[in-house]
């Protein structure tokens, strides 16, 4: 948020406010869309929405409405990930149906491997993956997210962790870099914590002001 929105009158603020929410709850009778806060965790972002759809054409009408509203006016948008959901070749884990965060905390980057790992042969890849996964499991209480940008985005893929416990993520990822598949990284950042507030709540940490459900 551009940092001059927040003098602005309150009641051009709750205004604002209301247009952007109600963008988001239209689109969201029919599509998955949760908001999360990075007030106090980000320095150069606010607030994250997270969007599924069908198609690119329902997410590129959602941001359209979006920019009307009168909060979008004093919005930049930093960041924005595509990723697609795809069955892994290294894991039996379903993930072809869309799914919430459902964890107090959500953690989210960029990744992108190394071309030489795509030079190893397949069963070496598998091999190395699943020391990789194995240590995932030893955290039941992280929830692992991850969808594939390969040409769609300038990441490989987007990684997405839930869980109520920011301790075990740090671990888990503390834990993933002695894997041998973490030498074949090539870029993981940035890295975004947020809090699940819903959208409403994020929305209204913005300018720390709780907008009457009446507006």
């Amino acid at each position: 948020m551009d940092a001059a929105w927040r003098r602005l009158p309150a009641e051009q603020r709750a205004q604002d406010k209301a247009e952007f929410i109600a963008a988001c709850e239209d689109f969201a009778t029919d599509h998955l869309l949760q908001g999360f806060s990075l007030v106090g965790t980000r320095g150069d972002a606010d607030l994250m929405l997270v969007a599924e759809t069908e198609n690119l054409d329902r997410i590129h009408e959602f941001h359209v409405v979006l920019a009307q509203s009168g909060l979008a006016k004093w919005c930049t948008q930093p960041y924005s990930f595509l990723g697609m959901r795809k069955s892994s070749e290294y894991s039996d884990d379903e993930r072809f149906v869309a799914r919430p965060f459902n964890g107090k905390y959500l953690f989210v980057y960029p990744f992108v491997k190394t071309r030489a790992w795509y030079a190893l042969p397949a069963p070496q890849r598998w091999e190395i993956m699943q020391g990789h996964i194995k240590m995932g499991r030893e955290y039941p209480n992280v929830d692992n997210h991850t969808t594939y940008s390969f040409g769609l985005d300038d990441q490989e893929f987007v990684v997405a962790f839930d869980t109520d416990d920011i301790g075990d993520f740090l671990d888990l990822v503390q834990g993933l870099r002695t894997t041998e598949a973490s030498a074949y990284t090539a870029r993981d950042t940035p890295s975004f914590t947020c809090i699940r507030t819903g959208i409403r709540r994020g929305v209204d940490a913005l300018d720390g002001e709780a907008l009457r459900a009446t507006i």
